[in-house]
């Protein structure tokens, strides 16, 4: 038994004492001379497949989308009111108008919801924007779920309905509430 580990103990030493390196420390062991290895074409962190074009990038084959990938209920417009009053009227303004606290502190003005050009976008775009930020606008993929970004797209839809919609379009009941009769 002696004579047994005698001989495996010297072994198990020099696999603990052996050459260790460092990431992107050269090796001389592979012929780029690098020690990380490139990850092979296609691998996809667990939990991060984003094989949904529409709903994690506001697109159906390549192009903006006009339609939302999940139902658009009350809670959702809720949700979409909570996260735009947090991560989006800083800037945006509680209306959509463009005219938020640090507007008012002198920083640039940023496009109202509410311009032609800005209200005729399909809904995707508004999507794309938070995930992948705009002009000055940074991203909001790290800081925002991408439901909560549809949700946002939806409320930003809601507010620019309601700052268009014709008195007489309205219920009767929501009528006298806006004049007061």
């Amino acid at each position: 038994m002696t004579a047994v580990l005698i001989v495996v103990l010297p072994g198990c030493t020099d696999m603990s004492d052996g050459q260790r390196l460092k990431p992107l420390e050269e090796s001389r062991f592979y012929a780029d001379r690098l020690s990380s290895r490139p990850l092979p074409e296609g691998t996809v962190a667990r939990g991060h497949l984003r094989d949904d074009e529409l709903l994690y990038e506001g697109k159906i084959s390549g192009r903006f989308a006009d339609v939302f990938p999940m139902n658009v209920t009350k809670s959702l417009l809720q949700r979409g009111q909570a996260q735009y009053n947090t991560f989006c009227s800083p800037c945006h303004g509680r209306l959509g108008d463009g005219m938020g606290m640090i507007v008012m502190r002198g920083f640039p003005q940023p496009n109202s919801f509410h311009s032609d050009s800005v209200r005729m976008r399909p809904v995707g775009y508004y999507v794309d924007v938070t995930t992948n930020g705009f002009g000055r606008m940074y991203s909001y993929a790290s800081s925002v779920p991408i439901e909560d970004r549809w949700a946002i797209a939806a409320y930003i839809r809601a507010l620019q309905v309601s700052q268009r919609m014709p008195l007489g379009e309205l219920p009767s009941e929501d009528q006298q509430r806006v004049t007061g009769k």
